[in-house]
């Protein structure tokens, strides 16, 4: 299994709102073309953080894959209310607010 983690800026009254965009979506077969196998929604002090666990290690490029797909597309619109890049001079595309990982430990089965 493959993680990525979206780091961005959040009013945290918006949580409700940003949980019910994606409840909808994630009813939907975008989830299965992506490959996620599961997402969590964080926010702590006006940040937002959105975990996602994808089948391969390819998750970023699947995330790429989809892009303009017209789900992808009107998710990325609906969230626009209420999420904000966290640096938006930089930002382009969902890879440029992907935290880096530096540190993994998983119990040994």
């Amino acid at each position: 299994m493959f993680s990525t983690l979206i780091v961005a800026r959040m009013d945290p009254g918006s949580s409700p709102d940003v949980a019910e965009l994606f409840a909808h979506f994630d009813t939907t077969e975008m989830p299965h073309l992506m490959g996620t196998r599961r997402r969590q929604l964080f926010s702590y002090r006006g940040l937002y953080f959105h975990l996602q666990d994808f089948e391969t290690e390819h998750g970023h490029e699947s995330i790429e894959a989809v892009r303009t797909e017209p789900r992808f597309v009107r998710i990325s619109d609906e969230l626009k209310p209420f999420i904000e890049a966290y640096d938006p001079r930089t930002w382009r595309s969902p890879a440029d607010a992907m935290a880096s990982r530096f540190y993994h430990w998983e119990a040994a089965e």
